[in-house]
């Protein structure tokens, strides 16, 4: 009888080699109390957070965990159905509110996460005889929407503007076009060109779907994202984002001006069938999404430490996933994962917890360890943690 588990046969001699010589594992860190946002216990010792994606920082807000527990006195642990059935609440309106308010636009629906989001609308929008051109460094869950729609899907090479208008004038006369993009790219921290390629887009007749999960909250003058910040807003269909990233909590969304949008609640699957988020974290996201409208001083400070840290680990002789700061994450390149895991718990051991990401999910098979920035790091920290790196370089063999 065939072992339907012996395809995962590599991916565990890999992980055995790993943990065999006493290495902790850097994918089962388990966090035993959390500080803040930007400090917890791992292994018994505090621990500064470099790897969460908390951005703005606002999962210990005093506001969002007020509203929180009101939500939950109020209405319960949760739902218990779906959106279109009993699992709309007061609250899945006015999160869904405020984020028409966020990005001005007129519509909006809230997933339970922001996978189901990307899921749900890529393969409700493209089906069967329609494409999809996407770069080829597209996040999982944007390349699973794509497969469940069963559309034809046309890949580019990453934020190439002439391989992507190339694939567009193939694609017959007549089909329908989605083009899907990123704002940031969460493996290297890189931005998208999106206001040359949302032209070449509209110019060869898609629409355009812009998943902002890594820059919402964070980039453009009203932390709108990439879009906003090129000025390009205006031209795109569909923006995607997540609660889980600069909103503190979790969940996941689409936001967009079309006037048939609404049509989605009742044909969009992972919509449909799924359970709704429990109120208390609609009303978490709600109020988050409402302080990050007026949150201009904290982008500055998060952008001061994204620079900061950026230079310094540049300076230290680390290579780095991007020329110059594009975003809150900075990715720091390894030789192999082997190297990759011992610097990463050599920054464990130092004090500090970054993500070690490896193929497949990195582009080229790189092994990477990255670093996501929250508005909550002081310089103090910032600074401490560049030393950090440089006594883990090291004591890894990555450095000198």
């Amino acid at each position: 009888m065939t072992d339907l588990f012996s395809k995962f046969d590599p991916l565990i001699e890999l992980r055995t080699n790993l943990l065999s010589a006493g290495q902790t594992d850097p994918f089962g860190m388990v966090m035993e109390k959390v500080l803040s946002p930007t400090v917890a216990i791992c292994n018994g010792r505090e621990t500064i957070l470099l790897g969460t994606y908390n951005y703005m920082g606002m999962t210990f807000d005093p506001d969002v965990i007020a509203s929180g527990k009101k939500a939950l006195e109020e209405f319960g642990a949760g739902t218990t159905g779906s959106r279109v059935l009993n699992g709309t609440y007061v609250g899945h309106r006015a999160v869904e509110e405020a984020l028409c308010d966020f990005y001005g636009m007129k519509h909006a629906m809230v997933f339970s996460t922001g996978y189901q989001a990307n899921l749900g609308i890529i393969s409700t929008v493209a089906g069967k005889g329609d494409y999809i051109v996407l770069d080829i460094d597209s996040h999982a869950s944007i390349w699973d929407g794509c497969k469940l729609g069963d559309a034809e899907v046309v890949p580019f090479k990453h934020n190439d503007i002439e391989a992507m208008e190339k694939r567009l004038k193939r694609i017959p006369e007549g089909a329908g076009k989605l083009v899907i993009l990123e704002g940031v790219y969460s493996m290297l921290g890189d931005i998208a060109p999106l206001k040359e390629m949302i032209r070449v887009a509209k110019e060869n007749g898609a629409m355009v779907l812009v998943d902002e999960a890594h820059s919402m909250g964070f980039i453009g003058p009203n932390g709108r994202g990439v879009a906003e910040d090129q000025g390009c807003l205006d031209d795109v269909d569909f923006v995607i984002g997540t609660f889980s990233k600069s909103v503190g909590t979790v969940g996941g969304f689409c936001v967009s001006n079309h006037p048939k949008f609404e049509i989605l609640r009742l044909v969009c699957r992972p919509y449909v069938f799924t359970a709704s988020l429990p109120p208390s974290v609609v009303a978490t996201a709600c109020t988050s999404i409402r302080k990050l409208m007026h949150a201009g001083d904290k982008r500055a400070h998060l952008w001061e430490n994204s620079k900061t840290l950026h230079k310094g680990l540049k300076d230290a002789g680390f290579q780095l996933g991007t020329d110059e700061p594009q975003s809150a994450i900075i990715s720091v390149i390894m030789p192999d994962l082997e190297r990759g895991a011992a610097m990463w718990e050599a920054l464990l051991n130092e004090g500090l917890y970054v993500n070690l990401a490896r193929p497949p999910a990195t582009p080229a098979n790189m092994t990477l360890l990255r670093c996501s920035l929250c508005a909550e790091h002081t310089a103090e920290q910032v600074r401490t943690i560049i030393g950090m790196f440089k006594r883990a370089g090291a004591a890894a063999g990555i450095l000198g």
